[in-house]
């Protein structure tokens, strides 16, 4: 079987790299080739990316590339969502992208829904309320007046906007732009109702492609500067999202993923989306998935209170690898003190061991004191929300869910992997921590005909990589803990 070789750039909000895949054999495997930092610019108050910079990155990767004499046979981008960048008439870049982090969206969703009620959105996209939203920054630039708002010929999503500068080809990628609360989950299509109250041409967006789709090959120029060849750009699952989940080593559907970081999504891949009044209240959102797909999920804060909690002892002189992390939540007592690590007083707090602290306090409960406990509070905290989330998918899922794949750099963390299985009584399997670059590499394979399905393709991830499975255990103590949790977080 002849090897082939793919380049996957996989752009984050603080961090970027590029990716050299071999697939062949059965089997993928994943050299890193660079890694750069990704910040924000603050100008005047505005936060924008340096998208250039970026660019240069991306073309210091296919230098790489070069170097080791390599034939690409496809590339491949994913990035965050929501931002984006406007084009003029004549393809130039009219101004740095902004970041979903300028303050120039806050109370715009208000002010939006003065014109569309929220509960009236919500049943054209189904995407949860977030006010840094594509839908919500388009209506905060139309409100100050931006002369590239008005002057855009062409709107692009950042991973579009990149591919874009490599071939010249100008498309709107399926699960990129479905984080943008721009489209219609039905019609797979950008909503023209919103389009007219941002008082948009129905032209600014490129029609929509779906993950697999060539969006065009490199330039002269490109292809010279890099000391490549004419390599094809395919459309992957431009949500960084979306190729993780494209990467789920499932064998077959009942299945729900976590995709578990800084950050956790939790959800359930469905044919089409669920827009309930339960859907509505839970505040669970259906996003683009590849072959189609809907990825109905719900945002979870993850590992950002240990995160943080970490940087704050760090600070103190006091760092902790992850084995010790681990020691620490073994070396005491569970279900001590629980915490809802998605309530509001965690989300930005100026200390966070002061935040949690203060939740304990306020609910009834022992404070932790030690650095043990706040690790072993934030654990159990996390494997009984992730239960509580799996429960409401499951009220509304189409099919019983039988086992949670957990993906992503998360998946490494084996003492929370467990403790996941016990509280949700079911079997947990983890792997791949690289699932975002094997997603991505996977849609190039299916783009140049490697694969003619996702179970294919979720085939040779099973095939390529080692996965942990984690059964449950202590499922009654569990059980009766789970109350209290409940109990404590409606008291907050």
């Amino acid at each position: 079987m002849k090897t082939h070789y793919f380049f996957a750039f996989d752009l984050g909000a603080t961090s970027g790299r590029s990716i050299l895949a071999t697939v062949g054999g059965g089997k993928i495997t994943l050299k890193e080739l660079t890694r750069f930092p990704n910040k924000i610019i603050s100008v005047h108050g505005k936060c924008y990316w340096d998208i250039y910079a970026i660019f240069e990155a991306l073309k210091d990767g296919l230098k790489v590339v070069a170097a080791e004499k390599i034939k690409l046979d496809a590339i491949g981008i994913d990035t965050w969502g929501v931002d984006f960048v406007y084009l003029g008439e004549d393809g130039s870049l009219l101004n740095l992208p902004r970041s979903y982090r300028d303050p120039y969206t806050n109370g715009i969703p208000e002010e939006l829904f003065k014109v569309l009620p929220r509960k009236d959105l919500y049943e054209l996209t189904g995407i949860q309320i977030m006010n840094f939203n594509s839908l919500f920054q388009l209506y905060a630039a139309k409100l100050e007046n931006s002369p590239a708002l008005e002057k855009a010929h062409d709107i692009l999503f950042i991973p579009d906007a990149l591919s874009y500068m490599l071939t010249g080809g100008k498309v709107c990628e399926y699960t990129i732009a479905s984080t943008s609360q721009l489209l219609n989950p039905k019609t797979r299509r950008i909503e023209p109702e919103l389009l007219d109250i941002l008082g948009l041409n129905s032209n600014v967006f490129r029609p929509i492609i779906m993950p697999g789709e060539t969006i065009g090959f490199l330039t002269e120029d490109i292809a010279r500067e890099c000391g490549v060849h004419k390599a094809p750009v395919i459309a992957v699952g431009g949500h960084d999202t979306a190729s993780a989940v494209a990467a789920v080593p499932a064998d077959g559907e009942s299945f729900a993923y976590l995709s578990s970081g800084t950050w956790s999504l939790m959800g359930i891949e469905v044919k089409e989306p669920i827009l309930t009044q339960d859907s509505y209240e839970m505040n669970f959102t259906n996003e683009g998935g590849v072959d189609g797909s809907i990825r109905f999920l719900k945002n979870i804060a993850g590992m950002w209170l240990l995160e943080q909690c970490r940087k704050e002892w760090g600070g103190t002189g006091v760092h902790y690898s992850y084995n010790e992390i681990v020691e620490l939540s073994d070396s005491v007592a569970g279900f001590q003190s629980f915490v809802d690590p998605d309530d509001a007083s965690f989300a930005n707090p100026v200390s966070m061991v002061v935040a949690i602290a203060a939740f304990c306090e306020k609910t009834g409960q022992n404070v932790p004191k030690t650095h043990a406990e706040f690790v072993r509070c934030i654990f159990d905290s996390l494997a009984f929300k992730y239960r509580y989330v799996l429960e409401c998918l499951q009220k509304m899922a189409p099919f019983n869910i039988e086992k949670l794949h957990i993906i992503g750099g998360g998946s490494q963390n084996k003492l929370l992997n467990q403790l996941t299985a016990n509280s949700i009584n079911m079997q947990v399997v983890a792997g791949p921590a690289e699932a975002t670059a094997i997603g991505n590499v996977m849609m190039q394979s299916k783009g140049i005909g490697m694969f003619d399905s996702l179970q294919e393709m979720r085939l040779m991830v099973r095939n390529s990589i080692d996965l942990d499975t984690f059964y449950p255990q202590d499922v009654h103590l569990w059980d009766s803990e789970y109350n209290k949790f409940l109990n404590i977080i409606q008291k907050k």
